[in-house]
């Protein structure tokens, strides 16, 4: 089966917007001053390892952030550190975000995992009992009920076994006697063990019917 979640990235802001938020950082942490003038041909474009453009679209950004401001004929300076702060949380609000996100995909393709799992184990176990009751057609499948069944103390005609399962009591066995053949008024108590025959699908539809939402039983 293919996983529909295995071809998904993780989101990565593009270069420049990096290069903002990491000088936004710098701003933040006192090592640019507000005033302080910034040359983004040299030294950021060689401080962060990036081309001249890439430096240059990083300032635009913060100079529509109010973050920096550029001066006609004297190039970019800090403007606000505040702002700065302000750009870095969000920043990091959407870096939490983004990490939840990918979190609950992960965990998703995880339970889609054990989903296609649980889905092969129980086909494996329905081919086993098919072929082992084709050989013996005659061997009863066997439920225990405890307290957590339902339908506890109904009769197996209140209960339409039959037609709710497709499965055909031949023995109850309880805590005092074995019941062969029990007839329809044959109550289910907790400690019983219900002997039953039917086609592959019998045992799984009697769990379901007694566990509806326990299946491990």
């Amino acid at each position: 089966m293919t996983n529909k979640f295995q071809d998904k990235k993780k989101v990565a802001l593009p270069r420049y917007q990096q290069i903002a938020v990491a000088i936004a950082e710098r701003i933040v942490e006192n090592r640019y001053q507000v005033g302080q003038k910034i040359h983004a041909r040299s030294t950021l474009a060689s401080n962060f390892n990036v081309s001249p453009e890439t430096a240059r679209k990083a300032i635009n950004v913060l100079v529509d952030l109010e973050i920096m401001d550029v001066r006609h004929g004297s190039g970019a300076y800090i403007a606000s550190k505040e702002k700065a702060q302000a750009f870095v949380e969000q920043y990091q609000d959407v870096q939490s975000i983004q990490e939840i996100r990918q979190d609950i995909l992960d965990s998703v393709e995880r339970q889609q995992q054990e989903l296609d799992n649980f889905s092969d184990l129980l086909n494996t176990l329905v081919q086993q009992t098919k072929k082992v009751h084709h050989m013996s057609p005659f061997v009863p499948f066997e439920l225990q009920l405890t307290e957590q069944a339902q339908h506890l103390e109904k009769s197996i005609n209140e209960l339409n076994i039959w037609q709710a399962t497709g499965a055909t009591i031949i023995a109850i066995q309880t805590t005092e006697e074995l019941l062969l053949s029990p007839g329809p008024y044959a109550k289910f108590s907790a400690g019983n063990t219900i002997y039953f025959v039917g086609n592959e699908l019998a045992l799984q539809r009697m769990t379901n019917f007694f566990y509806p939402t326990d299946h491990s039983a």
